[in-house]
């Protein structure tokens, strides 16, 4: 993938997270943030807006925990990063849980260089609770010790918050997305579209309904994560690979926007 000089810059702003959280480094951590960024973590849960909520956030859910970022692939369209990654996250109990994940960075232009406007962490809350559970009694134990510090931290209405995490799209959401990509023509695509949907591959590139049903016929995918209302897959075009979000509807199962973000041009 050849990079500008931004798409550089955006990537060293990005990277600088892991090695913060990997210094346990709060004032570092809490510095990538623009001044009234929101962190969405997991997607679909509510978001914490502004330093002080993102510095609670660093207190409960990052501070305790030695987490570690393995990632397969960073993606780079206009002022956004999104990258394709397996966290793993040591507790201060022993427990140790993988989680695959898809991170997407909004970022924005200031005096001290780019910052992070907003981080969107699509994962599935349900299934890390019930990979945790798994490592009794480390993982039981954990989970004891993370609700006084939701309350604690967050108040009854920020861990309520949290768990909205367990609605969205879900399965059902997954399945609709398979047919997408199973498509293979205009007319299959056009039938599970909300009327005023827009589909980007690459992101930030406007294409027709004909022309993503055509560069989809060549599509592979696997990592599939529903988070909010939210689905987003790991792909593969032709000799690109990237990240497809698909959004829906907040009351049916209509899609309202497909964004792919690939290394490369699918057309190619």
């Amino acid at each position: 993938m050849s990079l500008d000089r931004t798409d550089e810059d955006l990537l060293a702003a990005v990277r600088e997270s892991p090695r913060a959280v990997a210094a346990h480094d709060k004032v570092a951590w809490v510095g990538l943030f623009a001044e009234n960024a929101e962190v969405h973590d997991p997607y679909g849960s509510r978001a914490h807006v502004g330093v002080e909520a993102i510095s609670r956030f660093y207190n409960v859910f990052i501070a305790p925990n030695t987490i570690d970022f393995h990632v397969h692939r960073d993606l780079v369209a206009g002022h956004m990063v999104v990258r394709d990654l397996l966290i793993e996250t040591r507790m201060s109990t022993g427990a140790t849980v993988s989680v695959p994940m898809h991170l997407r960075y909004d970022l924005v232009g200031t005096d001290d260089g780019w910052r992070i406007a907003r981080l969107a962490a699509h994962w599935e809350l349900r299934v890390m609770v019930a990979r945790l559970l798994r490592t009794v009694p480390a993982g039981l134990l954990a989970g004891v010790k993370l609700g006084p510090q939701l309350v604690g931290e967050l108040g009854v209405g920020g861990a309520m918050g949290m768990m909205r995490a367990l609605g969205g799209v879900g399965g059902a959401g997954k399945r609709v997305v398979g047919r997408l990509f199973d498509a293979g023509d205009p007319d299959g695509v056009r039938a599970l579209l909300d009327e005023r949907a827009v589909i980007e591959m690459p992101a930030g590139n406007p294409v027709s309904v004909a022309e993503f049903a055509d560069l989809a016929r060549d599509m592979q995918w696997d990592k599939m994560i529903a988070a909010g209302r939210t689905v987003s897959v790991s792909v593969r075009v032709g000799a690109s690979q990237g990240v497809a979000f698909v959004d829906f509807a907040p009351d049916r199962p209509r899609i309202t926007a497909v964004r792919v973000f690939l290394d490369g041009d699918p057309a190619r």
